[in-house]
């Protein structure tokens, strides 16, 4: 495999990217090894974390990649996999939070919250304030967060975050794509004057394992994507510059499309639902103490 000439030298640099066996992540993942990084890549099962790492050792001379294995619905596993990473490297460089999924019909995870919330916000918000010391201890890091322009028509439901009332699988999805970009906001307030980094991103309408359901509307979602959404490699080029550009070294909660600053919603904008639905996922999580 050649090396994208966009990507900077990525040489000596510890990157983690969740969902990193199929789409996006996977070329991500893939991309950030060609550029020299060590890649722990983080799959849903040891089988396909594996198998992830051997298809690009394949595809890129020398990648040093290291498959994790973690189900990201359950906290436990979250955490499983954060001391792990603890265990292999003394910092980390770039942490991709990419894995996510549209779950359209109401189910919970073994902690007993909605999936949709559990996986795409809740997985996110844990590991990135476990693996904050990691962070610190790199001379700069980056986080980058995969949200989605789906986030434009709603605002938080903090009465009913997590459907118990009524549930909608694409109203679940848009509201936990929203909450990235308000986890985004206010990490990024959090960490002021610190040397790192977090922004939030629209990759695009991807064609990707994201719509995997087996419902009919599932079918419906693939069958759409299969003709109009681009491809994993266009949809990983505002993640890759967001990881790896100097010309953004500098910028922090900020939202971007197609590699450049974008409008997001006024709810994404919203600075007291960024620390409401912060303190919320605090209590969720258990997590002991917020960033600082």
């Amino acid at each position: 495999m050649v090396n994208d000439p966009a990507i900077p030298a990525m040489k000596d640099k510890a990157v983690l990217v969740t969902g990193a066996t199929a789409g996006i992540g996977f070329v991500t993942a893939r991309s950030l090894a060609g550029a020299g990084s060590r890649v722990f890549l983080v799959g849903r099962s040891s089988e396909s974390a594996a198998d992830a790492a051997r298809r690009i050792r394949a595809e890129v001379d020398d990648a040093e990649v290291e498959p994790l294995a973690a189900d990201l619905s359950s906290q436990a596993a979250v955490r499983a996999v954060a001391e792990e990473i603890g265990k292999r490297t003394e910092r980390l460089d770039v942490l991709v939070n990419n894995a996510g999924g549209i779950y359209l019909e109401r189910i919970e995870t073994v902690d007993g919250v909605e999936m949709t919330f559990a996986v795409n916000h809740l997985a996110p918000f844990l590991l990135t304030n476990l693996l904050l010391p990691l962070l610190r201890a790199a001379p700069s890091a980056r986080i980058v967060n995969v949200a989605s322009g789906a986030h434009f028509g709603v605002s938080m439901s903090f009465d009913d975050l997590e459907g118990r009332r009524r549930f909608s699988g694409w109203r679940a999805y848009q509201q936990s794509k929203l909450a990235n970009i308000l986890f985004t906001r206010e990490l990024a307030r959090r960490l002021k004057g610190q040397p790192i980094t977090v922004n939030a991103l629209h990759p695009g309408y991807v064609n990707t394992q994201i719509f995997r359901n087996e419902t009919w509307k599932g079918r419906v979602m693939r069958g759409f994507a299969n003709v109009f959404a681009i491809t994993p490699e266009q949809g990983a080029a505002t993640t890759l510059y967001l990881a790896t550009s100097p010309e953004v070294a500098d910028v922090s909660g900020d939202y971007f499309v197609k590699s450049r600053p974008a409008r997001s919603s006024r709810p994404a904008n919203d600075a007291a639902a960024a620390k409401r639905l912060w303190d919320v996922s605090e209590a969720m999580t258990g997590l002991a103490a917020p960033a600082a």
